[in-house]
């Protein structure tokens, strides 16, 4: 299924969608989540030197300011969950470094492991996306393929050192 072509106006309008397309990142015409998954290794980098109460109070106030700036987008773009949006990418991103060391290697599994889960979507993410619209859709099934890469990377936390 072809994503439908975003107009350049609608990057910015309303200014929440620059956000919510990841800075830009989201308009890839090549797999947008993957590029929006990138996008927030920098974000990673700059919060990762933080406690880890700071950080995951960081990961938790952009996970929230996601669901209106995603539902604002996907009601702006007319598509629910149209492939550009990719905040919920970098927030998913977030959530699973939070069970990984901030190194490379850490980095690197963290996003195979989020784009697995993302991408594959096994039981219950692939039904919460299925059955929740809306900005909270949006953000949920990510935070969760986060919650549960996050499960896989604690197996591996002892190797990434």
């Amino acid at each position: 299924m072809s994503a439908p072509h975003l107009r350049p106006d609608q990057l910015f309008h309303p200014p929440g969608n620059f956000l919510a397309l990841g800075f830009g990142a989201g308009l890839s015409p090549w797999a947008p989540g993957t590029v929006g998954t990138l996008v927030a290794i920098p974000l990673y980098l700059a919060l990762a030197g933080l406690p880890p109460g700071a950080y995951l109070g960081a990961v938790i106030v952009l996970g929230v300011a996601g669901v209106p700036l995603c539902g604002a987008a996907a009601r702006a773009l007319a598509t629910h969950d149209h492939p550009g949006i990719v905040w919920d990418e970098i927030v998913g991103f977030l959530v699973i470094m939070a069970f990984l060391p901030a190194t490379w290697a850490g980095i690197a599994a963290g996003f195979v492991l989020f784009r697995g889960f993302d991408i594959l979507k096994p039981w219950p993410i692939g039904r919460l996306d299925a059955r929740l619209r809306g900005g909270l859709g949006i953000m949920l099934d990510d935070v969760l393929a986060g919650l549960m890469g996050g499960a896989v990377a604690l197996l591996l936390r002892p190797f990434l050192a």
